[in-house]
């Protein structure tokens, strides 16, 4: 669920939706969802000063919450 979340909120942003690649590892209570993205779209990932990354983590920290899981969301280069 997670990860499908992602992968949505991501291919929205890029230019380039068909290179979003998502992955997630799950451990007992925390799950590490991976996102990676073309490298003329890193920056529309990111955005300014880091305000699109933090809001994504907002989005998963809440979504996280409410299946009782913690979550973290690494953005890969």
């Amino acid at each position: 669920m997670l990860k499908e979340l992602i992968e949505m909120i991501a291919k929205a942003l890029v230019d380039y939706p068909e290179q979003v690649e998502v992955s997630e590892l799950e451990g007992e209570q925390t799950s590490v969802i991976e996102l990676r993205v073309a490298k003329e779209d890193l920056g529309k990932v990111i955005g300014k000063q880091g305000r699109t990354a933090r809001a994504m983590r907002t989005i998963l920290s809440a979504a996280s919450t409410k299946i009782r899981k913690r979550a973290v969301l690494e953005i890969i280069e």
